[in-house]
């Protein structure tokens, strides 16, 4: 199995994100990515699936991923049934922190008990 083929799923997320500028090449066995993630956190989502094939620190993949938008963390479109406790648990793992997403997000929300689908929140860095 060539090293690309072996990393071909951190390929295709990177596709389904949108990665800008992506540039993929093989030099010496070593697979070299680099591109613009739109967020921190679709950054993070690469990483995890490049430590989830080669291990924490693996030595058949160099990735140079910059972030095109530094000032948040995400911008998250809510879905129906979405809550911001629900949104605060799946980017922060802790139900609790909906009060940061809710304190980022006062130009277009009154109430945290009141979100509504195709609102595009702002996920703040914590």
């Amino acid at each position: 199995m060539s090293v690309k083929d072996k990393y071909q799923p951190v390929l295709t997320l990177g596709e389904k994100l949108g990665v800008k500028d992506g540039n993929v090449t093989v030099e010496d066995g070593i697979l070299k990515v680099k591109g613009q993630a739109k967020t921190q956190y679709e950054k993070n989502l690469i990483w995890d699936k490049i430590k989830e094939i080669g291990g924490e620190k693996p030595s058949d993949i160099k990735a140079n991923i910059t972030v095109a938008d530094e000032s948040v963390y995400h911008r998250h479109v809510v879905q129906k049934g979405e809550s911001l406790s629900k949104i605060a648990k799946h980017y922060y793992g802790d139900p609790m922190k909906y009060k940061a997403i809710f304190a980022a997000n006062t130009d277009i929300l009154k109430n945290p008990d009141l979100i509504h689908p195709d609102q595009v929140l702002v996920i703040p860095k914590i």
